[in-house]
């Protein structure tokens, strides 16, 4: 039946993606939408299997077919039968009434009208494409820190040979009109050359001409591999305070490019970081704790676009390694170098880079050898100090004491690997639970060589058939927070009873499926974007479904940090009635996008069973 475009207008226009429209055209569309009252006797009659028309539910429960991927429940806020509408398909359209409602039917002609629109078509044809329209993503001034390094360096890289004379060397910096240039031995990188170096090493000390580069280059500097981000070289050039990054191949170690301060200024809009390198100029704890605690406020000020949210969680994790460096070194100045080879290991959301306002310590050490009991009180001082001074700056302790302070986590690598052995043969449930945080992980200070000797005789075992199907169920025993019919399923002790924690009912799941077909591939990043950017073809998920995953992760990240941020707290209880109504959309699209993938891989790794 025809009703009057007031009772709708007011509808569509908080209703994504109605809501981008003019005033103008809503009313217009308005004018020519019915609204029906669907229920068991009816539902055939109001309903034909030809129909073209697009249905927007404001009541009720239905099951639809409106596509050839079959049946599915819809409900309050959902759209139906858009595929035919836009001429994705021509499928029969089929409707089953659960529980009677109100549905809005929209005319195929009206709708046309309003296709045009950039904002309704996408919205509709990322629904249809089964992907997150997640546009900010790619347009936010931000997200240019999230390039690979791969992707800014141009041309090939200036080099020189090690023996080639000081003259020779400026005469090639001339030429190419560079400020550096990378020192090559047997063509891999030995060194690099600046004009500063030419100036001071050279110049100033009256050295020959003649003289090899090699005697003022500076050796072995600190260098990023070419699929490391401009966030990473930003982050490493605040800390070392270096003006230049040589680029390398992360297999051949042969040199790729140089990036250098300059570049980073030409390419950045905007700058988030300069609190790393202020951290890291800290020459106290007393320094250390004073410029930490500025990081929720320095948040506060400067996460404006959506971009700035999805690099914050790199931005407190990167800042949680400067401390705890820090802290070592104040430790190692009062008792002096450990008695022992050691490596400070982060886990969980430190080691991810995920770390947000709430996020408290994850960390151990990983020792060369079983200490003796002297080494072990070195050990544990160290351990208690860095925990504590790191609770002093605001990353606070560790409820389940996950924490180098713990006896249990200072241990031999080979004590490592053995723990590792335990996990593989006794997968139960109540142990995945327990080691599930131990498999993100990542060294943050001392000898990053016994990290990897670690993750080389882990990785093994970790890709055994039998470890990875008992995470995949771990990981379905996870749901996202929808209803059979697709309604939002709310927390019940939240403080608003239209909350959900969106770390625990989505992140928390993206972050296992991303770990689990990580470990099937061997892939041994720890950060959940880097892990599904680097899943191989024919790695157990399609490329589609794992850029999908990692926009709906980054989507999620935004609306838990802007919910931190907003409110000045700490939790994930993210408010259904603070979402805009795309947003709305989008979160229930992500959450069954969620559910599907949890689907495939419990078919992938555990053939189905649960």
């Amino acid at each position: 039946m025809q009703v009057l475009p007031q009772q709708v207008t007011e509808f569509l226009s908080e209703a994504a993606p109605f809501d981008n429209l003019s005033v103008r055209k809503i009313e217009d569309l308005a004018s020519h939408i019915e609204i029906l009252y669907l229920n068991e006797d009816n539902v055939d009659e109001l309903i034909s299997a030809e129909s073209k028309a697009l249905y927007l539910i404001l009541s009720g429960a239905f099951a639809v077919e409106d596509s050839s991927h079959g049946q599915r429940n819809v409900s309050e806020g959902d759209y139906f039968n858009f595929a035919n509408a836009m001429e994705y398909e021509d499928t029969p359209l089929l409707v089953s009434v659960e529980e009677a409602g109100l549905v809005y039917r929209l005319p195929l002609t009206a709708f046309k009208k309003v296709l045009s629109e950039p904002a309704i078509e996408s919205f509709f044809r990322a629904t249809i494409e089964d992907s997150i329209e997640n546009q900010a993503v790619y347009e936010s001034n931000s997200m240019w820190l999230y390039k690979p390094l791969q992707d800014v360096i141009h041309g090939d890289p200036v080099t020189a040979d090690e023996m080639l004379p000081l003259r020779e060397t400026a005469e090639i910096m001339s030429q190419h009109g560079v400020s550096s240039v990378l020192i090559l031995s047997q063509g891999k990188l030995a060194g690099i050359v600046t004009d500063r170096d030419l100036r001071n090493r050279a110049m100033a000390k009256g050295l020959d001409y003649a003289t090899p580069v090699r005697e003022i280059m500076t050796a072995e500097p600190a260098m990023l591999t070419q699929h490391r981000t401009l966030f990473d070289a930003m982050a490493l050039m605040g800390e070392r305070n270096i003006h230049h990054v040589p680029i390398v191949d992360r297999n051949t170690r042969e040199p790729l490019g140089m990036l250098t301060a300059t570049d980073i200024i030409r390419l950045q809009r905007s700058n988030v970081l300069f609190i790393i390198s202020e951290l890291s100029k800290a020459s106290s704890l007393y320094e250390l704790t004073e410029l930490s605690w500025q990081l929720p406020h320095y948040f506060s000020s400067h996460a404006r676009r959506p971009g700035d949210f999805d690099i914050a969680g790199k931005v407190l994790s990167q800042a949680t390694d400067i401390m705890t460096r820090k802290l070592i070194a104040f430790y190692e100045i009062d008792h002096g170098k450990a008695p022992a080879n050691w490596c400070w290991l982060v886990y969980g959301s430190q080691a991810r880079e995920d770390q947000t306002l709430g996020s408290d310590q994850d960390n151990g050490l990983l020792l060369e050898e079983r200490p003796t009991p002297e080494q072990q009180t070195w050990f544990k001082g160290m351990a208690d100090y860095v925990c504590n001074g790191l609770n002093k700056c605001g990353i606070r302790l560790c409820e389940g004491n996950i924490m180098a302070s713990n006896p249990n986590l200072r241990m031999s690598l080979q004590d490592a690997v053995d723990e590792a052995k335990g996990w593989i043969e006794q997968p139960t449930p109540e142990a995945v639970l327990q080691f599930n945080i131990f498999l993100d992980a990542r060294p943050v200070a001392g000898d990053y060589g016994l990290f990897r000797k670690l993750q080389a005789a882990r990785a093994p075992m970790f890709s055994q058939s039998i470890f990875l199907a008992a995470l995949a169920r771990a990981t379905n025993d996870m749901s996202v927070p929808l209803s059979l019919f697709h309604k939002f399923v709310y927390e019940k002790k939240a403080d608003s009873d239209d909350a959900i924690d969106l770390k625990k009912r989505a992140i928390a799941i993206i972050n296992n499926l991303a770990r689990l077909y990580a470990l099937a591939n061997k892939i041994t990043v720890p950060n959940t974007v880097h892990r599904l950017a680097s899943l191989p073809s024919g790695g157990g998920i399609s490329r589609k479904d794992a850029n999908n995953l990692r926009d709906i992760w980054l989507f999620l990240g935004r609306l838990r940090w802007r919910h931190q941020l907003s409110n000045s707290v700490t939790d994930n209880n993210v408010q259904m009635g603070q979402l805009s109504s795309i947003e709305k959309h989008q979160l229930k699209a992500a959450f069954k996008a969620i559910d599907r993938a949890q689907q495939a891989a419990i078919s992938r790794f555990s053939g189905g069973v649960r």
